[in-house]
């Protein structure tokens, strides 16, 4: 049945990829006076994309560049360009991944990504990562990074409405200055794009204090299974597991309810810590988040990657 609609609907995807195809002919890219890195994906989330822009994000910080990440802010109503401040702005405001990662890096939000990238530069930042964006010409890019998780891969390698995939899997991989495979697999056609290509896993963070421990989970991310393997990868005993739409906004009943099924389970409440920033306040008490970490298979191929751009001289880029 999901072949035969993706087969129907395939001729609304080829006219998605049209109007990609000629925004991205006629668009005049800002550039930036600073380096821009792009953290994107292909597929319609799930891709562990954020997990890497706070690895990356990190990493940079170490060398002492200031490093801004800006964002569109999926599922927040202000449209920016903002800083993020966690203590002031909620996921309704500016989105759950923005709100994420402003708890580990400065992060601005704009819908307009050039003027995002404006404000963070004229605040100091001495180097962009952009937050997904690599269908967005809005924004010449130094180095674009591709998020591939290599298990699912490119589901039925068509482009939305018809499968996942924002552009056709061949010609998006053609635009990458690099790829990154999340997990195990290795999903067709990513040898062949000719870039290099690093590996890594997403790494629970203090998974062990789950080992043995009955849990009820919850998840509305891209690829709810993914977080709820990780639990049982880590040893935990999943008493049910619930996945829910990616970014969904959680109702005082739901989490009542949720509350109410680890209570009766003797079991404790899990969630992901993008769905935990997505709760309010109020309803955070008593639930516990499993964060996880990138874990590259050669760190030190990408570091390197990654000061190659960031060493590269400033000839030819916009002032202010």
């Amino acid at each position: 049945m999901a072949e035969l609609v993706g087969g129907l609907l395939a001729p609304l995807g080829i006219a998605w990829d049209a109007a990609s195809r000629l925004r991205r002919a006629v668009a005049r890219p800002y550039r930036a006076p600073v380096p821009v890195i792009c953290v994107g994906n292909l597929v319609a989330g799930g891709s562990g994309k954020t997990p890497v822009v706070l690895a990356l994000a990190a990493s940079i910080a170490t060398t002492g560049l200031t490093i801004a990440v800006v964002t569109r802010g999926y599922g927040g109503r202000l449209g920016g360009p903002l800083r993020v401040d966690p203590a002031e702005h909620d996921a309704d405001a500016v989105g759950d991944e923005a709100l994420l990662i402003a708890g580990s890096a400065p992060c601005w939000v704009s819908r307009d990504r050039a003027a995002g990238v404006r404000e963070a530069v004229a605040t100091g930042a001495g180097a962009i990562l952009l937050d997904d964006g690599f269908q967005n010409p809005a924004i010449d890019k130094d180095l674009a990074l591709v998020v591939v998780d290599a298990e699912y891969g490119f589901g039925n390698r068509r482009v939305i409405p018809a499968g996942p995939l924002r552009e056709p899997a061949v010609s998006g991989l053609a635009r990458a200055g690099a790829i990154v495979l999340i997990g195990d697999g290795e999903p067709d056609g990513v040898r062949e794009a000719g870039c290099p290509v690093f590996r890594a896993d997403l790494a629970p963070v203090d998974g062990e204090r789950f080992a043995g421990a009955p849990v009820v989970a919850f998840a509305g991310i891209g690829r709810p299974e993914k977080f709820f393997a990780s639990l049982r990868r880590v040893g935990a005993i999943l008493v049910v597991a619930h996945p829910f739409p990616d970014h969904h906004r959680f109702a005082d009943a739901e989490i009542a309810r949720l509350r109410h099924e680890a209570e009766r389970a003797d079991a404790r409440l899990v969630t992901t810590a993008k769905d935990w920033v997505r709760l309010p306040v109020r309803l955070r008490g008593g639930i516990e988040v499993l964060e996880v970490r990138v874990r590259w298979h050669d760190a030190t191929a990408v570091t390197q990657l990654v000061a190659n751009v960031l060493a590269k001289p400033a000839a030819g880029r916009a002032i202010g």
